[in-house]
């Protein structure tokens, strides 16, 4: 196989992992409240959903091990419960997402059922794939995201011949600040340090290729595949500012983005679409549940009543929380996010520096100033009624949730300047 056959197939796989159905959701809602400041949020948003996972990827690259990798230099009793933290978030809120964007995308326009019963019958199908581990799955979700990805093309393309409307205005106070916290809802900086090593492994790459070639593909393939998303998702973004005007204030995320497929494809194409996302978001739950129940599996010795355990518990979990509306599904994962999702992007990006820069010592101590800085935000959002905004007008960017961002570099600089006038390994 040569090499640029490689590098495509490289690329395919990674847009594969980051292009799930569920996020297709968040970029015309994002251009709908944006309007005439689209491009700034598409910037804001690529931070998050796009370069933060794409560097996950190069981090995995650079490690050539597992999730448990990216926190051992902290602590192994650190990694092992950011391990389980992330596992249980991926179980929680992003697989039963799943379960509920399928069910107001393509049951409830054609069926008056429960949401309930949606997500009992979704997750029993999928506990019996995640047991039986069948390649069905894999080979759906190769032919969907192909057949998804013309079709946003598509409707991307259509929307922009047709669009008279013209921007409205922002509904953003903060449209860059705003858009990047919305990138976290994507989970693709935690699907980037969960599945990447799959997918590096998993690459066939040809014997002769050494470590140093390996990466240079990886690299290769990571800035197509973050192309392709940009693509997709800047698209989006752009078609939702476009027709904002066509869409009611009080419409939800999947409506929007059904009222775009709508008014670009008709109702036939609409529908198609439907029943493509809700096969591409059954196949996300799918590798949740798997690669949850793998992880326990692992250290419980291979045991397969661990891993049986764990999917039913999973599964379980998905049926409640995936009756529930995608919006409130989306608001509840809010305080999570805020806790866990910088505490994941430092780990990214200290694990992409080069080694001279991220000794032990600047591990743990950017990633507990992290910790730190993130507090405020969760206090926040979790115990509303507590008054913190005095506390966060002292902290650069804490009013936007971002004031982990200035202590945490800030920490990063002091230690390695430390290390170079001490001459000590910190």
């Amino acid at each position: 196989m040569n090499k640029t056959k490689e590098i495509w197939i490289a690329s395919f796989a990674l847009f594969s992992l980051f292009f799930g159905a569920g996020n297709l959701i968040l970029p015309p809602t994002l251009g709908f409240k944006a309007g005439s400041d689209w491009l700034l949020v598409t910037l804001g948003f690529v931070i998050t959903a796009i370069a933060i996972p794409i560097l996950a990827i190069f981090a995995h690259a650079k490690l050539q091990g597992t999730l448990y990798d990216f926190g051992k230099k902290v602590s192994p009793i650190f990694s092992t419960i950011f391990c389980f933290l992330i596992y249980g978030i991926a179980v929680a809120i992003p697989a039963p997402r799943t379960a509920a964007v399928t069910h107001e995308m393509a049951v409830a326009p054609f069926f008056n059922t429960s949401p309930l019963l949606t997500s009992i019958l979704y997750f029993s199908l999928v506990f019996l794939f995640a047991v039986n581990r069948s390649k069905i799955i894999s080979l759906i979700g190769q032919f969907l995201t192909p057949i998804i990805v013309i079709i946003l093309l598509i409707i991307i393309g259509i929307s922009f011949l047709n669009s008279a409307d013209g921007f409205s205005t922002s509904n953003f106070t903060n449209p860059f600040t705003d858009s990047i916290l919305e990138g976290y809802q994507t989970f693709d900086a935690i699907a980037g340090v969960v599945v990447g090593a799959v997918i590096i492994i998993s690459l066939n790459y040809s014997s002769h290729t050494t470590f140093i070639e390996k990466r240079k593909l990886i690299r290769k393939a990571g800035f197509i595949a973050g192309f392709g998303l940009l693509l997709i998702y800047g698209g989006l973004i752009l078609a939702g500012a476009l027709h904002a005007k066509s869409f009611s204030t009080e419409a939800s995320r999947t409506e929007i983005l059904a009222s775009l497929s709508t008014l670009t494809l008709g109702n036939l194409g609409n529908t198609f679409l439907s029943i493509l996302v809700a096969l591409a978001c059954f196949t996300t739950a799918v590798g949740i549940v798997t690669g949850t129940s793998d992880y326990i599996k692992g250290i419980c010795n291979n045991s397969k009543k661990a891993y049986i355990i764990t999917a039913i518990i999973a599964s379980c979990i998905g049926i409640v929380v995936g009756s529930y509306q995608v919006d409130f599904i989306i608001t509840i994962a809010v305080p999570a996010l805020l806790f866990l999702y910088p505490i994941t992007i430092v780990l990214i990006l200290l694990n992409v520096l080069p080694e001279k820069y991220t000794s032990n010592l600047v591990f743990k101590t950017v990633v507990f100033v992290t910790f730190v800085f993130s507090i405020p935000d969760f206090v926040g959002v979790v115990f509303s009624n507590i008054e913190i905004t005095t506390l966060k007008n002292l902290i650069p960017l804490a009013n936007a949730n971002l004031g982990w961002v200035i202590p945490a570099f800030l920490a990063f600089v002091v230690c390695n300047l430390a290390k170079k006038t001490t001459h000590l390994p910190v």
